[in-house]
């Protein structure tokens, strides 16, 4: 039987390639604001296209930003771009905001002034653990990312793959049932749909 899988619409952003991607690899996927929905998955992706604060409050004005921080701990989750950076406590992006708060740790911008911002292009995963979001995929494979800031984890046992652009940031986290990526999956070709399979399938 097919994973239910809500992906959790805030109002920012197509989220409609992601919603393709996930149904390739198997899922039954709903893009959904409605509570019902999400309560009734069995897994929950949370994306984020645009700037943390908007993501943010599109959560909140939809109604579901409590229902989706009770639901990330309790089912498997999985935050992709601004959707990864939301499960941290503070954002400095454009100001200053409070995230989701599930992982201790931060989410900041490029500092390095010789590196092109936002960092849009293929970059190489290093893997830090063996682990089942990530089975398939290995040290020296690339994704594809589109971002400004990125997140810094204040447990570093929380992080499965760093990436090296102009430093070496944290790319993908993971604790218990609850992940998060930097990178696109869905523009990611097969080393996406890849992660997205094992969320789907293992997750």
């Amino acid at each position: 039987m097919k994973s239910h899988i809500a992906l959790i619409d805030h109002g920012v952003g197509n989220l409609r390639s992601v919603e393709k991607a996930l149904a390739a690899v198997g899922a039954n996927v709903s893009l959904t604001r409605d509570p019902d929905v999400i309560v009734s998955a069995d897994k929950l992706v949370l994306p984020g296209v645009g700037a943390f604060g908007d993501c943010m409050n599109g959560l909140r004005e939809s109604g579901t930003l409590e229902l989706v921080r009770s639901l990330a701990v309790e089912r498997p989750f999985l935050g992709i771009c601004v959707g990864m950076q939301m499960l941290f406590e503070t954002s400095d992006e454009m100001g200053s905001h409070r995230g989701l708060g599930l992982l201790p740790g931060y989410v900041t911008r490029f500092k390095d002034s010789e590196i092109r911002i936002p960092h849009t292009g293929w970059n190489q995963l290093e893997i830090t653990i063996e682990h089942p979001l990530l089975e398939g995929i290995y040290t020296g494979s690339y994704a594809y990312f589109n971002h400004s800031y990125f997140c810094t984890p204040t447990n570093l046992s929380d992080v499965l793959s760093y990436t090296e652009y102009g430093a070496r940031f944290c790319s993908i986290i993971g604790r218990d049932r609850l992940y998060g990526i930097q990178c696109h999956p869905e523009k990611s070709q097969d080393i996406g749909l890849q992660i997205l399979r094992n969320f789907v399938e293992k997750g």
